[in-house]
């Protein structure tokens, strides 16, 4: 996904004479903790984009080995479907799967605006796109606990018209030495003023393996500044004699593709009268503009199909993928889906397909797999587990923090009860 990001991030780079990128610290005022939440625990959430299950001993990042030894890791940790960004640091924070969350996929039609999201469009901060789950950090700040963003998918958003406490609008301006000291500053900050929840994200890795792909000399450094950059900061917070529970993961795995023979989708495959195209190089999404096209086209594409990929309509998507008609709560994923399988990618856009990628089924593609580790008061110590749903990382926060919620989720207590003691 960070491929075509760091495109644009490039050509961001070159405009920023022309437009000045946000690096300040947005606070929103008259909050404070409540007497009773004052005494809640602590949590940094931190994310290390496509940081794959194995990275950590791949490629020897002895600090965050040492620090998972001491507190839970699991095997893998298992992204939704699709594999990708957005959808997956969005199911981390609110507990469902990406088609009962909203954020489908890192690109989507959405049926009932007729608005297309796109991750790396300004119009992707819009509240409409996330308003059909509730994350952490609004859930805290309905309870009077306040939280602090150092970038999540969401978080500078007005999801349900509320923001973390402390935040910053998204960019790479800013250094991790100056990102741990403005952690250090919220958690040296009064018991009132203090965030009791920081999210924190890394894209580094995911950046080096879409370039380089997943076994490369990049990705390798990317990893050591990662683990370098996570030590530092559990180091810093020690100074403010607050004790913290940190969780460490990723929203996906990455692996190499094979791009020299990348699957071509053209106009002769697919009427774009009769159909809106979304997704990526793994999940191609077509939206009917009138559902008598449906059937024909699909019956067309499925005959003309190879053993590389896959053609669903969405009634008949596998139901372990919680991708398909019944599950789609926000009416936002295509009528047909052709599916990418392993190690094929299609080439949907006619640019370079990219050396490594992700989005595939992580039940089958083992690459996928994330990284999830845990230490702190709260957890069991020198406790290896086995992988789970993603969807779990929000009730363990929950449980953590002392959050209660009414609405559904589809992570279950399972993982919590496993690794807090």
């Amino acid at each position: 996904m960070k491929y075509y990001l760091t495109l644009l991030l490039s050509f961001l780079f070159l405009s920023t004479a022309f437009c000045q990128v946000d690096t300040s610290q947005q606070i929103v005022s008259g909050r404070e903790n409540s007497k009773e939440q004052q005494n809640k625990p602590y949590v940094i959430l931190i994310s290390a984009d496509g940081f794959r299950y194995d990275y950590a001993q791949m490629y020897k990042a002895t600090h965050l080995q040492a620090l998972a030894a001491s507190g839970v890791q699991a095997t893998a940790m298992l992204p939704s479907f699709p594999s990708v960004t957005f959808p997956n640091h969005y199911s981390m924070v609110t507990g469902l799967y990406p088609s009962h969350e909203g954020l489908v996929n890192n690109s989507f039609y959405d049926t009932k605006t007729g608005k297309t999201f796109h991750y790396y469009d300004k119009n992707a901060n819009n509240e409409l796109w996330y308003d059909g789950a509730t994350p952490l950090w609004v859930l805290a700040e309905q309870q009077n606990l306040l939280s602090a963003s150092f970038y999540w998918v969401g978080s500078d958003v007005a999801i349900h018209n509320v923001y973390p406490t402390y935040y910053y609008h998204y960019n790479e301006k800013i250094d991790v030495h100056q990102r741990i000291q403005t952690v250090v500053n919220w958690l040296s900050l009064p018991p009132e003023k203090r965030p009791h929840l920081i999210t924190f994200y890394f894209p580094q890795v995911d950046h080096q393996g879409h370039k380089y792909g997943p076994n490369s000399p990049q990705v390798d450094s990317a990893v050591q500044f990662i683990d370098s950059a996570v030590y530092q900061l559990t180091e810093a917070v020690k100074t403010t004699g607050i004790k913290v529970n940190y969780i460490f993961v990723s929203d996906h795995g990455m692996t190499a593709p094979n791009i020299k023979n990348p699957i071509a989708l053209t106009a002769k495959d697919i009427d774009t009268s009769k159909f809106i195209i979304s997704g990526d190089n793994l999940l191609v999404e077509l939206y009917a503009k009138d559902p008598k096209y449906i059937q024909d086209t699909y019956t067309t594409l499925l005959k003309g199909a190879t053993p590389a990929y896959s053609v669903y309509l969405k009634s008949n998507m596998p139901a372990k993928l919680h991708y398909s008609a019944a599950d789609d709560w926000g009416n936002r994923i295509g009528d047909i889906l052709l599916v990418a399988k392993w190690p094929n990618i299609f080439n949907l856009y006619g640019t370079k397909v990219p050396i490594g990628f992700h989005g595939y089924d992580a039940t089958e593609v083992k690459e996928m797999g994330a990284t999830f580790y845990a230490w702190g008061p709260a957890f069991k110590s020198n406790l290896l587990i086995a992988p789970f749903q993603n969807v779990d990382v929000f009730p363990l926060i929950a449980k953590i923090l002392g959050l209660s919620y009414t609405g559904k989720v589809d992570g279950t207590d399972a993982t919590a009860n496993k690794v807090l003691k």
